[in-house]
């Protein structure tokens, strides 16, 4: 069974089946070859008015049916993740230049997504509450009615995925805004999985379009909850329109990421788990180690095993041989990620790898002894470089780990676990990795960021997912009427 050959969606959006938008068409074009391989459909802000309107009026039926239902069409969808890997891992490939094992992740995960939202649906969602009158008094999670999902380029399946799955499962109706630089892996794959597995028809709406899309979402009233991938700087723009709506968001956001090497760990070894770090998908996961903070008595053969490391990567197109890097995704991202490696090397730091690019190749790049105020030390690069900063002390490192306005992961490399916990204690991070860099992500685990990282609110587990996509009711019951004095 091919999941797009025989499916209309070129140029159409999804909102009760595939139908003409009326923000336009877009060309998808792949980033390694430039090639147009197919088109998407956008919406206009009244796409986005009417889609609210069919989900809120379909989110009803779909909540009402037995949990057992409901879970059986999220486990339908988990197996067609599979069923269809290689099609999927050919369109994420060809459209974000993934190479094939990470999108092989990508699906694995989106399956176990599915997978752990089925299991969600028969989960406890209530609790027996004391009351000082004579009642039962319980509390109860309800669906919220409308979510809305805004999910990015980067990583489109999983991103998309991971609010879509557990909010469907809970009994919501979703509208997802997919990037347009990546709607058919982060969006039509969606629909035709969800349409498969048995989701009645208005329940998901994919609606590929840009940040007039994003802010129609966010302000449309029939959307109550709004979950959020993206950059820090849209982060706080949806933040701000969302508070205008009283609208509860979950703001999964930018990091700069550290990962503290000490002294008593194998050089060589580091350096490979501080490549994957870096240079994994490009580098383009907002979970990428961004700051190698590296012992001074090592830092030189870290940079050296490091640099050997990225001149060794092969980098291309991934659907033409084995590659490690693909392309990132588009010229304007590249041009970024080569700004900040000339203008820190012109701020002082030292190129030991890469600084090159051919077209969106751009090869793995280790930059050394990268000064503080370097933009490249200071800002999210989202690309393949890995700037190495030497330290003189433990006290040094979990100073400047905690240097920053950004709070999502943080690895600790060092023979002394102990150590390297009493050290994450005082580092703020949403995630910690003690013996592993900072790029790590399960469908079971709650997952989010502090400070511009994030609003603290986890996807993933079923407490985290619960909170993100119910509201508490309060209910009594009463056997016989209670006399008032009234």
């Amino acid at each position: 069974m091919s999941l797009l050959a025989g499916s209309d969606w070129h140029g159409r959006i999804y909102s009760r089946g595939w139908t003409d938008g009326t923000g336009g068409v877009r060309a998808v074009v792949s980033p390694s070859t430039g090639e147009e391989i197919g088109s998407i459909g956008l919406a206009s802000p009244g796409d986005v008015t009417a889609a609210a309107a069919a989900a809120s009026e379909t989110q009803r039926a779909w909540a009402a049916l037995p949990y057992n239902e409901r879970a059986a069409v999220l486990r339908r969808a988990g197996d067609l993740w599979h069923e269809n890997a290689e099609e999927i891992t050919d369109w994420l490939m060809r459209e974000t230049g993934a190479i094939g094992p990470f999108g092989g992740f990508q699906i694995m995960t989106s399956a176990e997504e599915c997978y752990e939202a089925a299991a969600l649906a028969s989960a406890p969602y209530g609790e027996l509450l004391r009351s000082s009158s004579p009642r039962l008094s319980m509390s109860r999670r309800v669906p919220v009615g409308v979510v809305g999902v805004i999910s990015p380029f980067n990583v489109p399946t999983i991103l998309s995925i991971r609010a879509v799955a557990p909010a469907l499962a809970l009994g919501n109706a979703v509208i997802l805004k997919p990037d347009p630089r990546t709607s058919v892996s982060g969006g039509a794959v969606l629909a035709e999985i969800f349409s498969a597995a048995g989701l009645p028809d208005g329940v998901l709406h994919v609606l590929p379009g840009g940040a007039d899309i994003g802010a129609a979402l966010v302000s449309e009233p029939l959307v109550r909850v709004v979950s959020f991938t993206g950059s820090t700087a849209a982060g706080r723009a949806v933040a701000e329109l969302a508070a205008k709506h009283l609208k509860r968001v979950h703001l999964e956001l930018g990091g700069n990421s550290a990962m503290l090497v000490l002294d008593d760990v194998d050089v060589d070894a580091a350096s490979s788990v501080g490549a994957w770090g870096s240079f994994a998908h490009q580098g383009q996961v907002c979970m990428t180690t961004g700051r190698h903070l590296v012992m001074a008595s090592i830092a030189d053969q870290y940079v050296e095993a490091l640099s050997a490391r990225a001149d060794h990567l092969p980098v291309g197109d991934p659907t033409t041989g084995t590659v490690a890097l693909g392309p990132v995704i588009d010229a304007g991202q590249r041009d970024k990620i080569h700004a900040m490696v000339t203008g820190s090397v012109q701020e002082g730091a030292r190129l030991a790898a890469g600084g090159t690019y051919e077209n969106l190749f751009y090869r793995p790049t280790v930059l050394a002894d990268v000064p503080l105020s370097s933009t490249a030390y200071t800002q999210e690069i989202f690309g393949p470089v890995a700037p190495v900063v030497r330290i003189e002390s433990v006290e040094q490192a979990i100073e400047l780990a905690r240097d920053t306005e950004y709070g999502l992961s943080l690895g600790i490399l060092t023979r002394d676990v102990m150590r390297g916990l009493e050290i994450a204690e005082q580092i703020p991070s949403g995630l910690v990795h003690i013996n592993d860099q900072t790029i790590n992500d399960e469908a079971t685990i709650p997952f989010g960021g502090v400070g511009s990282s994030g609003t603290g609110a986890r996807h993933g587990g079923p407490q985290a997912n619960l909170e993100a996509f119910t509201d508490t009711q309060w209910v009594t019951v009463r056997g016989t009427l209670p006399q008032y004095p009234f």
